[in-house]
């Protein structure tokens, strides 16, 4: 296995909204160089070599035949991760790949061989799993100071299904909904801070809205084999908001203006064809004409606080611990304290600090495709789960402790 140098050259594969997210972690870290880029969309490859003075292409293909490229980032749409991926290893890159990892379980399998074969590195990320404040919780819980895990409970409100989306996005079956997109976090989180293998998943799903024919609700009990239990509830219906249980604090970490309520669905409310909703998403986007480029949002550093994924507490033999944006809440038997965390200096720097550790130590990643594979296998339960009503076994999972 090739062990690079930093800072590591990275070619993108996708310049969406997976990119837009990962944009302020790339330009803000030291050790990433964005070396090339492909998008089918014009406006988008311009924009790249404007701000990059960097090469791009139209596919995928020409991309990592770029000898310049020691790592592509994909983050094409969810269908095209498996094959993108083995396109990548097979020209000796390291692969970091967005969640979810792939569709089906074949796929992943196939990524996982193909990035063997070719002794590169493959990563999924970003999940929600590689924020500090979870991290650091999994390390209390392995000091052995708040005793073993017991319970588990995570949950999330957002306006997920009424943001701008391609038609794709609302099918199932193409890797569109709640599940694939959002259950990815969750179900990566509560394996994290679980530490053992997952067993069995039993879920009730939620599809409530004709005009959003996908999944944009579930709620899941996950037991795993040491006796730990997890209860997993999300909603992307625009409704009640947990940021509000979360200081404010959005998904990203910056402040929320509380009274922005209802702002997806108004925005989605003039548009009148699939076509045109898909022109909105992509207008945002990198490239496109409302998009809005790092830093414009006029929040100060000092006011962010780390990404996070909705309320979680886990319940412990000695106490419970609530991962927060700004710290870790502890609440032992005699005694409640927040425990601090300084607020980030790069965005999502997690995932640089484990792709970098990788490629250059040869450190083995966390999130790695057996790791990836596991979520996925979590994933596709719950939509097994809900339905045909029953509980689902699980078959390859792998866990996060010692």
């Amino acid at each position: 296995m090739t062990i690079v140098q930093a800072p590591i050259r990275i070619g993108v594969a996708g310049l969406g909204r997976a990119f837009s997210l990962m944009l302020p972690t790339f330009l803000r870290d030291p050790r990433i160089v964005l070396a090339a880029a492909c998008d089918p969309r014009e406006a988008a490859r311009a924009q790249f070599a404007r701000d990059f003075a960097a090469p791009v292409y139209a596919d995928i293909e020409a991309l990592v035949d770029d000898a310049a490229v020691e790592a592509i980032y994909i983050a094409s749409p969810h269908q095209f991760h498996a094959a993108h991926t083995r396109l990548a290893a097979g020209r000796g890159k390291h692969v970091l790949v967005e969640k979810p990892m792939a569709l089906t379980m074949d796929e992943c399998d196939d990524m996982i061989e193909a990035c063997r074969a070719a002794g590169v590195y493959l990563i999924v990320g970003h999940c929600h799993s590689f924020d500090t404040p979870y991290l650091q919780a999994r390390k209390l819980i392995e000091s052995g100071e708040v005793g073993a895990v017991k319970m588990i409970q995570a949950l999330n409100y957002t306006d997920y299904l009424y943001r701008p989306r391609r038609p794709e996005e609302l099918l199932t079956a193409a890797g569109g909904g709640a599940i694939f997109s959002q259950a990815a976090h969750q179900v990566d989180i509560v394996r994290l801070l679980a530490g053992s293998r997952a067993t069995r998943v039993r879920s009730v799903i939620g599809n409530w809205d004709s005009a959003r024919p996908t999944e944009g609700a579930y709620s899941a009990l996950l037991w795993f084999d040491d006796g730990v239990f997890a209860s997993l509830t999300y909603s992307g219906y625009g409704h009640f908001d947990s940021d509000e249980w979360c200081g404010w604090v959005c998904e990203m970490g910056a402040p929320k203006n509380a009274d922005d309520y209802g702002q997806a669905r108004r925005k989605l409310s003039g548009v009148q064809s699939p076509e045109e909703e898909a022109r909105l998403k992509n207008a945002g986007t990198y490239g496109g004409p409302a998009y809005r480029p790092p830093g414009s949002d006029e929040v100060e550093e000092p006011l962010r606080k780390h990404q996070h994924f909705g309320p979680v507490i886990v319940s412990c033999e000695c106490g419970d611990l609530r991962p927060l944006p700004d710290g870790i809440s502890v609440y032992g038997d005699a005694i409640r304290e927040h425990r601090a965390l300084a607020p980030p200096a790069v965005p999502r720097f997690e995932v640089i600090d484990e792709l970098y550790a990788a490629m250059t130590a040869g450190q083995k990643p966390l999130h790695d495709g057996v790791w990836a594979k596991a979520t996925l296998e979590v994933c596709l339960a719950l939509l097994r789960s809900g339905r045909e009503q029953r509980d689902v076994s699980l078959r390859y999972q792998v866990g996060s402790g010692g």
